[in-house]
């Protein structure tokens, strides 16, 4: 019989320091995440896993964390996220787990004018934690936007500065918000959504159209943080807007988030 191979991380430390979270991140790994009509898209993830570690040992089981997603197979949706920090709690004897999953997410968009498809890619995000039994959960969307300043339309001749920006939306909820209605309400906050196929006359259509909706960074987070404010399953939101100015060397930013909800 082979002599048994030495466990180092079971041994004690002296340094009497609990760890808040050790693991596992940068780990890529397909799967599968169903859309708001429960359709499924295939997509790589990138995944962070952490428990925590007390001050006795000396390290964690790193190729346990692979092993607990491995069997949970290649979809993850909602539903499963608690199944996986309760296995990770388990499999790690940890009192809190902590599962990061950032994966691009594809919308199928028709431009304005044409009706030509194209497929516009999003950043998305399932941030959730275990203590315990208790299960925190926040889903977060980085949303590419234009906008049109305010400010250089009212007091140009020709013209106003335009540029791209970026909007992440995060969320908890007491009942799951799909991916593409924190889509929705981040485009509609800014000038004018972006599209990847555009004709010339859909061209025509954005630019006329975002021309008329100029707005501030602080409009846009204002704007966002409105109608998460009236959707009757949000609880909490954090809103960032960061905009590429195109005159300047520096970008614009705001951020705005909410008080906390008492639970129902």
């Amino acid at each position: 019989m082979a002599p048994a191979l030495a466990d180092k991380q079971n041994e004690p430390d002296h340094r009497e320091l609990r760890i808040d979270k050790v693991g596992v991140r940068g780990f890529r790994f397909p799967i599968q995440v169903r859309d708001k009509a429960g359709r499924v898209q295939n997509t790589v993830a990138t995944i962070a896993m952490y428990v925590d570690l007390p001050k006795e040992f000396k390290g964690t089981h790193m190729s346990r964390f692979i092993e607990v997603l491995n069997a949970h197979g290649n979809v993850i949706h909602v539903e499963n996220i608690p199944d996986i920090l309760f296995a990770m709690q388990r499999k790690l004897r940890a009192a809190t787990a902590h599962l990061e999953i950032e994966f691009p997410y594809f919308i199928e968009k028709r431009a304005p004018a044409s009706g030509e498809k194209g497929v516009v890619d999003y950043q998305a995000r399932f941030t959730a934690s275990a203590r315990g039994r208790k299960i925190d959960f926040i889903t977060t969307v980085m949303v590419g936007v234009t906008t049109v300043c305010p400010c250089s339309k009212a007091i140009s001749r020709h013209g106003a500065h335009n540029q791209r920006g970026a909007v992440t939306v995060s969320i908890r909820s007491r009942r799951a918000v799909s991916i593409e209605d924190l889509i929705r309400i981040a485009e509609a906050s800014a000038s004018s959504e972006l599209y990847s196929l555009l004709k010339r006359r859909d061209e025509k259509a954005v630019t006329e159209r975002a021309y008329e909706n100029p707005v501030f960074v602080e409009d846009l987070v204002r704007n966002v943080a409105l109608k998460l404010s009236d959707h009757p399953d949000v609880t909490w939101y954090r809103v960032e807007a960061e905009n590429y100015e195109s005159i300047h060397n520096h970008n614009a930013y705001a951020q705005i988030e909410s008080v906390p909800q008492p639970p129902s």
